[in-house]
């Protein structure tokens, strides 16, 4: 059996992750954290008592999948390297500090990092990524996301890599092409710019659209996800699958062999 340590189990994800562990045949809650003032601690769920210590919950799991606050990950990381635990990590809007800790931590133990465990969701970066190839030079392209009220980061991070799927496609220097959102006086659209804008409302999961946009034509690929359910099956799939990797940075399309 897998045994796998979710911080944040009394979050949404968290909930939903261990959820999705229940359902998973090999795969068994080892560990459930939360803050330690949180009035989740010293709850049960599925037979485990949600404790405060990560790094005591780390003594019992060989993989931690991790949905938390980006000012959380990169601790997280930190002692799950040095206790030789692999990781899942799907938090997003990371600070600068916790993508360092993510790339140091890959020299001694495996870990995924996605902006998205879907599998819809990747194999659309894949779709994307042929499109902006195929296409050529002619179509514009644009990403288009749209997530709850409640969201903090922006871009999302699935915009982020659809956006770099497309880079990809053309050639580009992602860093150089993206425009996040426009405002004011702009100017026209310039050559090689990949745009991408952030809407912010209600409930929705999650819905990211890939335009391509050319002479009297319009090409769009739409990913929309009903549930965060998704994400946390993703989430178990990779924990399953990177306990059995050497040591590193891996994506969900490594995951999913795409």
């Amino acid at each position: 059996m897998i045994r796998v340590v979710v911080p944040g189990a009394g979050g949404r994800m968290g909930r939903m992750v261990i959820d999705a562990i229940a359902a998973t045949p090999g795969v068994v809650l080892a560990a459930a954290v939360e803050r330690a003032d949180s009035p989740d601690v010293g709850q049960t769920v599925d037979g485990v008592t949600i404790g405060a210590s990560f790094d005591d919950a780390l003594a019992g799991g060989d993989v931690y999948i991790d949905f938390t606050a980006p000012e959380a990950c990169a601790g997280h990381v930190a002692a799950a390297a040095q206790r030789k635990v692999a990781g899942v990590v799907g938090t997003t809007g990371l600070p600068a500090e916790a993508r360092a800790a993510i790339m140091h931590a890959g020299a001694t133990v495996p870990i995924v990092v996605a902006p998205n465990f879907s599998l819809g969701v990747n194999l659309l970066c894949g779709l994307v990524e042929q499109a902006a190839r195929a296409l050529g030079e002619e179509f514009d392209l644009e990403v288009v996301e749209i997530h709850h009220k409640a969201k903090r980061d922006a871009p999302s991070g699935t915009a982020i890599a659809i956006a770099e799927a497309m880079a990809r496609g053309r050639g580009l220097d992602f860093p150089s092409a993206r425009r996040f959102a426009r405002d004011g006086d702009v100017g026209p659209r310039r050559s090689g710019e990949i745009g991408v804008v952030a809407v912010r409302g209600g409930d929705v999961v999650g819905e990211h659209t890939a335009h391509f946009l050319g002479p009297n034509e319009r090409v769009e690929v739409t990913h929309r996800a009903a549930s965060r359910a998704v994400f946390a099956r993703g989430a178990v799939k990779a924990a399953a699958w990177v306990v059995k990797q050497p040591p590193g940075v891996y994506s969900m399309r490594d995951v999913l062999g795409l």
